[in-house]
């Protein structure tokens, strides 16, 4: 087997101990049949990001996290790198102009769409009407809006066959974050609008039981978020095939936060997923690398070390080194940022070098506060299988000193 038990944790790659010590702790906590941490993992809220809990009949709403739903979506064009690679500065021009990144729409109106008929908006009618009115204005405002943080739009060359593959990674948003926080505040006998809490990073778990009517509405308000998701990647990856003038022949979907109800040892777990991507049997994935880094389609194995994972894997390469420690801390006020220990002419270096043109991003996504993907993969090499490896060309993101509260 590639993992090691640690305490009651299987852990997978090199153990990062402050991250391990949060998994030890949600494994302390509720009906918990297994906790694991996959090969990219790291420090996070309450549960480790790279972090997998799996229970019996209960739900963490801190293990899922303020960005519910945040995942992948990619897809492979009908064009070819001799189609594209001679327009890409054209084309990524094109994308940050047309895509919104940040925190909300500023080019376009907002999108409608008919998830905003979902019957589970019933959810925040029944917890109160401002609740429902608060929370649906928000995600119709951010709907196809790809925020900041880590969340991109990438062009991509599959380097066996030369073909172009568009890429993007975000989650529910404002939508997401206001859902967490607000269930974090009625677990805590708060009010669901109130501030969110400001607990400690390495609190214990908020866990509810399924069976509850709070555990009911969380469940049922984080699929709606799921949904949301879904439709916001969809939009942005049909803008850049238009902007491409491209069509997509196969399409890989997933979410990395969120929570299933899954069979595992002959009983349905609740698998509570923090960065960590789904790899049953077949199961197709996108798992994406720095911004001069490879990024792959994974399935998963029939494997016994697989079914050990409780069918999971990594969901990127693993940050290595904080926002603040790689970029400094930014003064709103003064509009600057202070420290950092990476500058931008590193980060810049290192994208010519690897052949990118970059749109936004800020030095603390540059590719060295993150693993080499192929690390974190090889620790996973008998869970899953890569089939499709994917080099940037193109890579957009929101500005460096873009606020969004809802980033990652």
């Amino acid at each position: 087997m590639s993992y090691a038990t640690v305490g009651d944790v299987r852990v997978w790659g090199k153990v990062d101990e402050s991250a391990w010590k949060q998994a030890q702790t949600c494994s302390e906590h509720g009906n918990v049949v297994q906790a694991l941490l996959m090969a990219d993992h790291h420090k996070g809220y309450s549960q480790p990001i790279g972090g997998v809990i799996a229970y019996d009949r209960q739900i963490s709403p801190s293990g899922v996290g303020y960005d519910i739903a945040c995942g992948n979506k990619a897809v492979r064009t009908n064009l070819s790198i001799d189609d594209v690679k001679p327009q890409i500065q054209k084309i990524m021009n094109e994308i940050a102009r047309n895509v919104e990144f940040g925190v909300g729409r500023v080019n376009q109106q907002p999108v409608d769409h008919d998830m905003f008929d979902d019957p589970d908006w019933s959810v925040f009618r029944h917890i109160h009407p401002k609740v429902h009115d608060t929370l649906k204005k928000l995600a119709r405002q951010q709907l196809g809006t790809v925020g900041s943080g880590n969340h991109y739009v990438d062009i991509f060359e599959e380097q066996s066959t030369g073909k172009v593959w568009i890429g993007n990674h975000f989650g529910s948003r404002g939508f997401g974050h206001k859902t967490a926080s607000g269930f974090l505040n009625l677990a805590a006998g708060r009010d669901f609008l109130a501030k969110a809490p400001g607990e400690s990073m390495d609190q214990p778990p908020v866990l509810l039981d399924l069976d509850s009517e709070l555990g009911d509405l969380y469940y049922r308000a984080m699929k709606l978020a799921g949904r949301y998701a879904y439709a916001g990647r969809d939009y942005v990856i049909d803008q850049v095939l238009s902007i491409l003038g491209a069509t997509s022949d196969f399409e890989v979907h997933n979410h990395h936060n969120f929570a299933w109800k899954e069979q595992h040892g002959g009983k349905e777990c609740i698998v509570v997923r923090k960065g960590a991507t789904p790899s049953a049997p077949g199961q197709l994935g996108f798992i994406g690398g720095s911004m001069a880094d490879i990024s792959v389609i994974v399935r998963g194995k029939d494997t016994a070390e697989n079914e050990e994972s409780f069918y999971s894997t990594v969901h990127g390469a693993g940050r290595i080194m904080s926002r603040t420690q790689a970029a400094g801390k930014m003064n709103w006020k003064k509009r600057i940022r202070i420290g950092g220990e990476i500058s931008e002419e590193r980060m810049m270096n290192a994208v010519k070098q690897f052949d990118v043109e970059l749109r936004g991003a800020g030095t603390d996504e540059s590719p060295f506060v993150y693993r080499q993907l192929q690390e974190v993969l090889d620790a996973h090499s008998n869970t899953i299988d890569v089939l499709h490896v994917l080099k940037p060309i193109g890579v957009a993101m929101a500005g460096a000193n873009e606020h969004d509260p809802y980033k990652d």
